[in-house]
């Protein structure tokens, strides 16, 4: 590991530690999650949204993640392939782990009628490792609009979620920091392949 990616890995990792601690323990800051989240207005289920939270469900996320890998294949580069799956499946067994251990409610008045629990969120987590995969992979040459693509992208999913009230803005938080957290183990395991 390099300083730039030990840096990553340890703010993302002591970040993500002091949400999970704080979301388990402390009633103060899961009245200003909750004080917040409500503040952020009234819900809203318009369509956009919908179409925005489906658009990057976690499943249909794995399906593009799965197109790349293959492209990536047929075009000659096999072990770039076997990272990108690497990455997302780690990525989201780490997240649903998470989910299961932690066992955070969903919101009360979420408007999706959702089975699971609320911290991380999947979209989000989803959204934000594909990101850095694509970014990894074609900053260089889809350059700033390619930024702006993938920051935009990430920024609806996280509006979809807060608006349609299915998270914490923690659960967001957490989700984005676990995505920067795998990433930095990822590019680890790249310079292996």
């Amino acid at each position: 590991m390099n300083l730039s990616s030990h840096l990553d890995f340890f703010i993302a990792g002591l970040i993500l530690v002091l949400l999970i601690f704080n979301i388990r323990n402390s009633r103060m800051f899961n009245f200003y999650d909750r004080w917040f989240h409500h503040k952020l207005g009234k819900q809203n289920d318009s369509k956009i949204w919908q179409i925005i939270t489906f658009i990057n469900e976690p499943k249909l996320i794995a399906g593009w993640d799965v197109l790349l890998a293959g492209l990536l294949f047929i075009t000659g580069h096999p072990h770039l392939s076997k990272w990108v799956l690497i990455t997302l499946i780690f990525t989201d067994l780490l997240g649903i782990f998470l989910k299961r251990a932690i066992k955070r409610q969903r919101p009360q008045n979420s408007s999706q009628v959702r089975l699971g629990y609320s911290f991380p969120s999947g979209h989000v987590l989803s959204v934000t490792i594909m990101g850095l995969i694509i970014w990894h992979l074609f900053g260089k040459f889809g350059g700033f609009l390619l930024l702006l693509t993938i920051i935009g992208t990430w920024f609806l999913v996280v509006i979809s979620r807060l608006k349609t009230k299915a998270h914490y803005p923690s659960d967001i938080i957490g989700a984005t920091t676990l995505g920067f957290f795998c990433f930095a183990i990822a590019q680890q395991f790249l310079m292996l392949v």
